[in-house]
C-alpha cells in the first residue's frame, strides 16, 4: 500500500486555513468523488476523505497543512501522480493573491457627495 505525506507551511492563521482546506475538500469532493468530512477543533481541524482506493486526512493548523493518505493497489502505481496534483492544488491554493494597486500614472476617482 503506497503512502502519501505533504507538508505546506503557511501564514494563513486559522480560520483563513480553514477557509482553503474546506475549499480543498470541495473540490476534491467534485473533481475525484471523495467523501470528506471535517471536524473542527479549538486550535487545528481534521479533513477526513476517502473513496474506494484512497483513505487520508488533511490535517489544518494555524501555520500548516500536513496531508497524508494511503493508496490501494490499483492507485498506487500511480501515487507519483497523485502526489504531484494534491500538491499542486494546495500550492494553488495557498498562493496569495497579489496586492490590489493603482496602475502608475492612474489616480483614485476622489468620492462624490451626492
Amino acid at each position: 500500500m503506497a503512502q502519501i505525506h505533504i507538508h505546506r507551511a503557511h501564514r494563513l492563521g486559522l480560520a483563513k486555513a480553514r477557509k482553503t482546506a474546506w475549499q480543498w475538500a470541495e473540490a476534491v469532493e467534485k473533481k475525484f468523488e471523495m467523501d470528506c468530512t471535517v471536524i473542527e477543533g479549538e486550535t487545528s481541524d481534521v479533513v477526513e476523505f476517502a473513496r474506494p482506493g484512497v483513505e487520508g486526512r488533511l490535517v489544518v493548523e494555524a501555520d500548516a497543512f500536513d496531508l497524508t493518505a494511503k493508496l490501494g493497489f490499483l492507485l498506487g502505481a500511480f501515487s507519483s501522480r497523485i502526489e504531484s496534483e494534491i500538491e499542486a492544488q494546495l500550492d494553488q491554493l495557498l498562493e496569495e493573491p497579489p496586492a490590489k494597486t493603482t496602475a502608475p500614472g492612474k489616480k483614485r476617482a476622489a468620492p462624490r457627495k451626492v
